[in-house]
This record gives structure tokens, C-alpha cells and sequence, in this order.
């Protein structure tokens, strides 16, 4: 993530529809999987909106990014336990085990994803598990993904066999954000065909539209709990030991 992207990530991440949709699936997954109290890890903190949610929870919080600006940022916020760190290196572990970690949209950005994954289960307690979520179907592949630095877009057999390389297994898995999957597809199919082009900032929305989308995930969530989708533009998982 470059300087200009991590800007606006802090302007829109506590209400532009994709990262509170995100934010509040995952929230109901920790709670579900591995509620508070707990230490909880993210790597990739970006704006760090995500960590102050998961404060508010009850977890103890501490994060690592790439970007010292992210780490600056997270610090005005009041979250001190943030640290610089590249997550392909063996993740720090002083103040030892935690009970959950978050990556999200994370290891599609680097090479080795097997070895973030398994740096993150070493990090983890016994009974530790790792939520994770990921750009879905390598078909829609194309220039939007490679502005924004993705090496890959997942199937969700990739993510079994990226967790199985790493000493994880799948204890739950569902795609998500199946809704805009329509758009996505012309509007990808466009820019393929070098009809349409794109920056890699978030796309404007208006307020109602942004509370539309919003209200149209949390139906979505809602089905997830009883049904785990098959299709969408987004996986979500998660991994234990």
C-alpha cells in the first residue's frame, strides 16, 4: 500500500460500506469462534479502524504493518502496541501467545503466502485460531488487482491448500459479498477489454447508496450464519492448528 492509498483508506474506513461490512462479518466471527476476553493480533492494521472495533469488544490489541505512517496513525488513536514488521518475517512474540489473528485482505499481497500464514499460526496458543478474508475468483483476476498489489486472487480450494502448506486446517469458510458480484463482473469484463479504466482509490458512493450496501450486507450476513455462500467476491475463513 502506497502513502496516497493509506490517506484514503483512513478517510472512508469507519464508514465506506466495504470495511464496515467487513468489520462488523468478522466482529460476529470472533464472537462466534474465539470471543473476548483475548489477545488478538492483526497484521495489517492499514487505518486502523479495525482495531479499535476490536478493543471496544474487550480484546487486547496489537498489530503490525509494513508502513510506518499505518503505525503513526494507529498511535494518535490511542493503540500503542503496534510495531513495524514485515509479515514474512517470524512475528514477534514477547508478549506471548495470542488467542486470535486477523488478516484481512492481507496475504494476497505477498509472495509467500504460506509462510505469513505459518508465522501467524506460530504466534498463536494452542487453542489459537486466525480469521482471514481474500479477494475471491481468479477469473476476475485483471489491472484493478495488480494497481492495488495482489499477487493472486483465491479460489477457495487455494485457501485449503495455502492453510494445509502452512500447518492449518479450515474449520470454517464461506465467500461473502455476493451481492455486487454482478457489477463486478461487467465492470471487470470492461476493463479487460480496455474499455474501462479505474484508479485503485474506493469508488464514491453516495450516503444512501453507501447505507444501501451496507443494509444488503448484514441481510447477506445473516444467510452466511445459516448457509455458507459458494460464490462472491470475497472468502472468509477460519484456521486453527
Amino acid at each position: 500500500m502506497d502513502q496516497k492509498h493509506l490517506e484514503a483508506l483512513i478517510a472512508v474506513e469507519r464508514t465506506y460500506w466495504w470495511h464496515v461490512a467487513k468489520r462488523e462479518l468478522v466482529t460476529d466471527l470472533l464472537k462466534r469462534h474465539c470471543p473476548p476476553p483475548g489477545r488478538l493480533v492483526e497484521g495489517g492494521i492499514g487505518g486502523g479502524a479495525n482495531l479499535l472495533a476490536y478493543r471496544e469488544l474487550g480484546y487486547d490489541v496489537s498489530g503490525f504493518d509494513l508502513m510506518p505512517e499505518a503505525i503513526e496513525h494507529c498511535r494518535t488513536l490511542g493503540i500503542e502496541d503496534v510495531r513495524l514488521h514485515n509479515l514474512q518475517e517470524p512475528w514477534p512474540v514477547e508478549r506471548g501467545p495470542a488467542n486470535i489473528v486477523v488478516m484481512l485482505d492481507v496475504i494476497e499481497h505477498v509472495p509467500d503466502p504460506v509462510k505469513v500464514l505459518r508465522n501467524a499460526a506460530d504466534t498463536l496458543a494452542p487453542d489459537g485460531e486466525i480469521v482471514v478474508t481474500v479477494p475471491a475468483i481468479p477469473a476476475l483476476m485483471g489491472p484493478w488487482d495488480r494497481m492495488l498489489g495482489h499477487h493472486r486472487r483465491y479460489s477457495a480450494r487455494m485457501l485449503r491448500e495455502h492453510a494445509r502448506e502452512a500447518g492449518l486446517k479450515v474449520v470454517w469458510l464461506s465467500h461473502w459479498n455476493a451481492f455486487t458480484l454482478p457489477a463486478a463482473l461487467v465492470v471487470r469484463t470492461l476493463e479487460k477489454l480496455g474499455r474501462r479504466s479505474r484508479s485503485a482509490e474506493f469508488p464514491p458512493v453516495s450516503p444512501a447508496v453507501n447505507s444501501l450496501l451496507i443494509g444488503l450486507a448484514r441481510t447477506e450476513r445473516k444467510v452466511i450464519e445459516a448457509v455458507r455462500l459458494m460464490l462472491g467476491l470475497s472468502l472468509v475463513g477460519v484456521l486453527k492448528r
